[in-house]
């Protein structure tokens, strides 16, 4: 009897389903975040009858065959390529992409990192940082005497000083494309690396070549859909509790067996 072994697998299924599910709706206040799927696939088929197989000798085939599965497993947990809305907060440095792309950000290592968290900072020695401290890959550092800035929306930082009027162009900021965005592994504190599966990072300018464009004094919010992750929630735990049906009646058919006399 292979339905315990089957029943087994379908919960475990439906138990990590409900963890990226939970990380979800953990994350509906993080900024930028793209919700997970996670996607399954049957295990493989046990050809007690192979279909097509010759069963007479005029040459009469199987139509159908006999193929038992064997349970299900986890094939992938992939991100979500959806636009959370933007919120309007106001700061100079707070910086939302309305489209895609992400920022270029430059690690301790000497890694780049990529982020779509806008919440921008300005460090003691002027750079434009993340909130973690990481300066933007860019290297744009804002005069000290600047009163304030203005980024448009492909990207030109434009410093005003006192008793000036016109303002002075200090860098430019870029966004980075990839070709396959739900390639990139996520490192945790709302950035990615570059992986084989996610491609070269192809930098360009916003509002350009189809990436998106720059929104100053707005942040990106959280894509996920909080109804839908609780309606799925509510699939998972049936899926698990039928699952666990399965265990019931398995079990109870095999004390059956032991009872013959």
């Amino acid at each position: 009897m292979k339905s315990l072994q089957i029943a087994a697998t379908g919960m475990a299924a439906q138990q990590l389903r409900v963890d990226v599910i939970s990380n979800n709706i953990a994350n509906m206040s993080t900024a930028a975040y793209r919700p997970r799927t996670a996607e399954f696939a049957d295990l493989m088929y046990q050809q007690y009858l192979t279909p097509g197989t010759i069963s007479s000798q005029v040459g009469t085939v199987v139509p159908a065959g006999v193929q038992l599965g064997t349970g299900v497993k986890p094939s992938s947990v992939s991100m979500e390529i959806t636009q959370g809305s933007l919120r309007q907060t106001g700061s100079e440095l707070d910086i939302a992409i309305d489209g895609t792309g992400f920022f270029e950000v430059q690690l301790p290592s000497g890694e780049s990192a990529y982020t779509r968290d806008g919440k921008l900072n300005r460090s003691a020695e002027g750079q434009i940082v993340t909130k973690d401290g990481f300066e933007l890959a860019d290297g744009i550092t804002i005069p000290e005497d600047a009163r304030r800035i203005s980024i448009s929306s492909d990207g030109e930082v434009v410093a005003y000083f006192a008793n000036e009027a016109q303002g002075q162009a200090i860098g430019t900021i870029s966004l980075v494309r990839f070709v396959n965005e739900k390639g990139l592994e996520a490192m945790g504190d709302n950035m990615f690396r570059e992986t084989e599966a996610s491609g070269a990072p192809n930098r360009l300018v916003p509002a350009t070549e189809g990436v998106g464009i720059l929104r100053q004094g707005y942040l990106e919010d959280s894509g996920v859909d909080v109804v839908q992750e609780i309606s799925e929630l509510i699939e998972a735990q049936r899926g698990y509790e039928l699952n666990s049906k399965v265990i019931t009646a398995a079990d109870e058919m095999l004390a059956a067996t032991t009872r013959v006399r």
